[in-house]
């Protein structure tokens, strides 16, 4: 295999090989049980907190079936991200991916797109992390952070310290080690989804189905136009594959984490707003910024649950910035492992098992960006930068099954390639949606990336400063080299999975 060139491949036999090196090994610790947490943990935040009021001012109580729709589109890719990250179970997503499938150039613009998205979307969370905090103060104790300090510059503040502070923390927590990271957000998960069960209780134990009728006002139209919105309450389920180097059985464990995720999200999801609809008119709950809080309010008269609804929207934004900074650690983590950012980098703490020096520089830039930046429209290139990775990820399975078809795949994508291409189909639709402002910025700062990578990333990369490994050869498995690998979980005697060490019984 050619090892120079814009679109040279990694070897995926190299590729687990790597991740068995002394200076850029990560730990393999998480379970199945963080592992979905962490996937719950990332999608479920502002999003059912707000965005309900959005999708039912559009399609009024039929926006139920817009999180159906939306739950549906996000499927396909969640079937192509839990194939790939069972196949290719090493720290990066679809940056991994891309370059095991479409090259070195490829990889790097997805990898590259996935910093802003990811960072973005950390800054952005942490700002309203901070107003959310600020709405918990006033609701239970009728008091708030002064805007000099709660607020960015141009919002009228000098600083936003609040979401300076819980970019700081989870910084402290994703150094100290993934398992009390995980643990921590295995925690939140619980408190929010027991915030969530309250609503829901409540809800019923008031609901008329009066506010159902009419039930399509804006007819199909009102359906989709609400489903767009909706679909990105679901983002989150990909950060869960950034744990695959992590995960204790990759082969089994990440492909029941990614789809589990997605499908308790969505019970949750549905439940949610049949409930809110139940007590509460698409028009309440449109003019609100808290919907769920109005609905319970307005329509089943409970005031003081605001203060409930509030404090599960801080603790659901705590659990997002945690996972999706995780995230962001471990591509960046694996680009620098792979040469195409400054390799020292990807220097694991021999203390805490984690890039340390990686995840506090990270924490540093984002919590600047979070005390002084007001997002605002920017944060929609983490919308286009999550489905750009989507048509790769499904590019990639469909490419993959081609080159590759003798490597072991413990979970397949069904009907591929017909999935993987409505995965593409549903993406590209979402994308065509978007501001043009949106995609000159995407571009920008794509060119930015491509000028990066040609005066370093082409010349330090990996493939062209090293000869292949001896895993570039042999049966795919992963050698025995390190004191974590007694970590690995066992219990899969399969001999053809990627996590298959020599010397298992």
């Amino acid at each position: 295999m050619a090892r120079s060139g814009l679109f040279a491949i990694r070897d995926v036999r190299s590729m687990i090989h790597e991740t068995s090196g002394e200076e850029a090994t990560l730990k393999r610790a998480v379970g199945i049980t963080h592992l979905t947490a962490m996937g719950v943990g990332a999608i479920i935040g502002t999003g059912i907190f707000v965005v309900i009021g959005e999708g039912a001012g559009l399609a009024g109580p039929a926006v139920i079936l817009s999180f159906v729709l939306a739950a549906v589109a996000c499927a396909f890719s969640a079937l192509s991200y839990a194939e790939l990250a069972s196949s290719i179970p090493v720290a990066g997503s679809a940056y991994t991916y891309a370059y095991a499938t479409l090259g070195e150039l490829v990889a790097w613009v997805i990898g590259w797109d996935l910093i802003l998205e990811y960072g973005v979307s950390v800054a952005a969370i942490a700002v309203g992390w901070g107003g959310n905090l600020n709405a918990f103060l006033d609701a239970a104790f009728g008091v708030a952070l002064p805007d000099a300090i709660s607020k960015s510059p141009e919002d009228g503040g000098v600083f936003n310290l609040p979401a300076v502070l819980i970019v700081l923390a989870i910084t402290l927590l994703l150094v100290r080690g993934v398992t009390e990271s995980a643990r921590v957000n295995l925690i939140m998960v619980a408190v929010k989804l027991a915030v969530l069960v309250f609503f829901i209780v409540v809800a019923f134990a008031n609901f008329s189905t009066g506010n159902f009728t009419p039930f399509a006002p804006a007819g199909v139209d009102g359906v989709t136009a609400a489903a767009a919105i909706i679909f990105f309450a679901y983002i989150g389920f990909d950060a869960v594959s950034t744990g695959s180097e992590e995960a204790r059985n990759p082969a089994k464990d990440l492909p029941l984490a990614i789809l589990g995720s997605l499908l308790i999200c969505t019970v949750f999801y549905v439940l949610t707003v049949v409930g809110a609809i139940g007590i509460a008119t698409p028009e309440q709950m449109s003019g609100s910024d808290a919907p769920l809080a109005t609905a319970l309010d307005e329509g089943a008269g409970l005031n003081w649950a605001a203060a409930i609804l509030a404090l599960g929207a801080v603790v659901a934004i705590t659990s997002v910035v945690l996972v999706i900074f995780y995230g962001q650690t471990r591509i960046f983590f694996a680009m620098c492992r792979d040469g195409l950012m400054p390799r020292r980098l990807a220097a694991v703490n021999r203390r805490y098992g984690t890039p340390a020096r990686l995840t506090v520089i990270l924490g540093l830039l984002i919590s600047v960006l979070a005390a002084l930046v007001p997002l605002g429209t920017i944060v929609e290139l983490v919308n286009i930068g999550t489905l750009f990775a989507f048509v790769l990820v499904n590019i990639g399975v469909i490419i993959l099954r081609r080159t590759r078809p003798d490597m072991p795949r413990p979970y397949r994508v069904p009907w591929s390639p017909l999935l993987p291409i409505l995965g593409v189909l549903f993406a590209v639709y979402l994308m065509a949606d978007l501001p043009l402002d949106t995609w000159i910025r995407f571009i920008a700062w794509l060119a930015v990336g491509l000028v990066i990578y040609a005066a370093y990333g082409y010349r330090h990369s990996r493939l062209r400063r090293q000869p292949a490994g001896p895993a570039a050869s042999g049966p795919l498995t992963r050698p025995e080299t390190r004191p974590e690998a007694a970590q690995f979980d066992s219990t899969d005697p399969d001999e053809t999975s990627p996590d298959r060490r020599p010397g298992d019984r």
